[in-house]
């Protein structure tokens, strides 16, 4: 699903030159859970950038699910973003007017996708997630853990190969938390293919793989020994 290999990321601030990356090489299989972890300003976000088609590599190669994006122009990263990847991001970036359901569907307006099946999609990812009856509610009506499962419902869509998550319970207390983390557990159990960035180790052991990144280098790759299991608000994983 994802190939990188000896990737490097450098960047230019006026005359000083900030390595960022500094020669990384993975692989992510289809159907994997991997956190990628790390201090801050060890490059994580940064590599998750780069994996989600955000950022362009300085040198390497990146393959992602058969496509060699490494020096694709940014309309046609746009595309593959759109196509090929899911975004959750730590602040939900819900829009505070629109109900849960147009929340998620909105994607698909941009993809002119007709009006009806955008709503059977949006109604189905809302499931997913344990949402449907949350699905005429606004963001100032939902908790904040149904705000994230919103967003998480919103990322899956498009039905993307990869679904990234960036620090998706960085708002959120203990036990909505581990709410969260039963979702993309389940997501994953049902053949999603995860990439979370964290830096907490409670919350990168829910993973099935562990990465950890320090000063641009991956400094450990290894499978979790036992995963952290929830059963928490419907969810078992």
């Amino acid at each position: 699903m994802i190939q990188l290999e000896s990737i490097t990321k450098v960047y230019h601030m006026g005359k000083l030159d900030v390595p960022a990356l500094r020669g990384v090489t993975l692989r992510v299989e289809e159907h994997e859970f991997v956190a990628i972890m790390g201090p801050s300003g060890s490059g994580k976000s940064t590599l998750m950038n780069i994996i989600g088609c955000l950022d362009r590599l300085s040198e390497g190669s990146y393959v992602l699910d058969g496509i060699d994006v490494s020096r694709m122009v940014d309309n046609d990263l746009a595309e593959v973003r759109n196509r090929k990847i899911g975004f959750v991001f730590q602040t939900f970036n819900l829009l505070p007017r629109m109900t849960s359901l147009r929340n998620v569907e909105l994607p698909l307006v941009y993809s002119s996708v007709p009006k009806r099946e955008r709503r059977d999609r949006a109604m189905t990812a809302l499931k997913q997630v344990g949402l449907e009856n949350r699905a005429l509610h606004r963001p100032n009506e939902l908790s904040g853990g149904q705000r994230q499962r919103v967003a998480i419902a919103r990322a899956l869509i498009n039905r993307p190969a990869i679904l990234l998550a960036d620090e998706p319970t960085g708002n959120l207390d203990s036990k909505t938390g581990e709410e969260i983390m039963a979702t993309i557990q389940d997501l994953n159990d049902h053949g999603a293919t995860i990439i979370l960035v964290t830096h907490e180790p409670d919350i990168a052991a829910c993973a099935r793989r562990i990465v950890a990144i320090r000063d641009g280098l991956v400094t450990r790759d290894e499978p979790v020994v036992q995963r952290t299991l929830h059963s928490v608000g419907g969810f078992e994983s």
